[in-house]
């Protein structure tokens, strides 16, 4: 759905120009990728550091039962109308999940189990009520409790971190930086050197890190961060994921162990 649904643009992150709603040539009549192995070094960056929690699978095989958007213009138009509101409400779902699962946050778990619920219904219903939702407004109505839970967790921070929420950091240089506890909502990272940095207890939700070089960053304890975000910075064996993410299979396998990384942190 991804690969059919979304525009692109010939940038740094892509090779080409493709609209809305036309399949990317790269995608076979399977709907597998055809240089599934090798995006990265022909240029489709931009497929690599995307992720769309699962809104694809849900439209496809759930919303529509398993109907071939190939079969129909209108259907196809459709279905590509759900999917734009799916995917938010899908990644909204992905957040929730994530301070769940935080017994620091166990204050406003009441209310974030509210919020799954009324997501899951959402995503779980027919074609006609996902289009007539306001993503805007699930998106207002979710953000206090994530907001809060974001804070609950940054409190476990030995210090007092720094409140850069939406800022523009865009190649700063914060290398080795004491960022334990900050709030870096949304906040624009593009190409920072962030070598090193202690980013433990961090709020990283929207934060644009394209670009970005953790080497040796200790992300552990961090709250909202996603593969997909992290894929797009540069890392290498010596830094420190939070949680179950995953470490980006592109990044340098060089540098000192994780548990070396560690001890020096420590």
């Amino acid at each position: 759905m991804c690969c059919v649904a979304l525009p692109f643009s010939r940038s740094a992150d892509f090779p080409v120009d493709k609209p809305g709603g036309s399949p990317c040539g790269n995608l076979r009549a399977d709907f597998g990728c055809s240089i599934h192995a090798e995006l990265r070094p022909r240029g489709w960056t931009g497929c690599t550091v995307f992720d769309c929690h699962g809104a694809g699978q849900q439209v496809s095989q759930v919303t529509f039962a398993g109907e071939d958007w190939r079969g129909s213009p209108d259907a196809a138009r459709r279905m590509f109308a759900v999917f734009a509101v799916m995917r938010p409400v899908h990644e909204l779902l992905a957040y929730v999940a994530d301070v769940l699962d935080r017994p620091e946050t166990r204050s406003v778990h009441a209310e974030l189990r509210r919020a799954r619920t009324g997501l899951s219904e959402l995503a779980g219903a027919d074609a006609d009520t996902v289009l007539a939702a306001d993503v805007g407004a699930l998106r207002a109505a979710v953000n206090p409790a994530l907001l809060r839970a974001g804070d609950l967790v940054r409190a476990c921070s030995p210090r007092r971190g720094p409140v850069h929420r939406g800022a523009d950091l865009a190649g700063a240089r914060l290398r080795g930086a004491d960022l334990r506890g900050a709030s870096l909502r949304g906040a624009l990272l593009i190409g920072a050197d962030l070598r090193d940095a202690d980013l433990r207890w961090t709020d990283l939700i929207g934060a644009d890190l394209r670009g970005a070089d953790l080497s040796g960053a200790d992300l552990r304890g961090s709250v909202y961060a996603t593969g997909t975000q992290l894929a797009a910075a540069r890392g290498d064996a010596a830094t420190r994921l939070p949680g179950a993410v995953r470490r980006p299979a592109h990044w340098a396998t060089e540098g000192p162990a994780p548990e070396e990384a560690a001890r020096t942190a420590s």
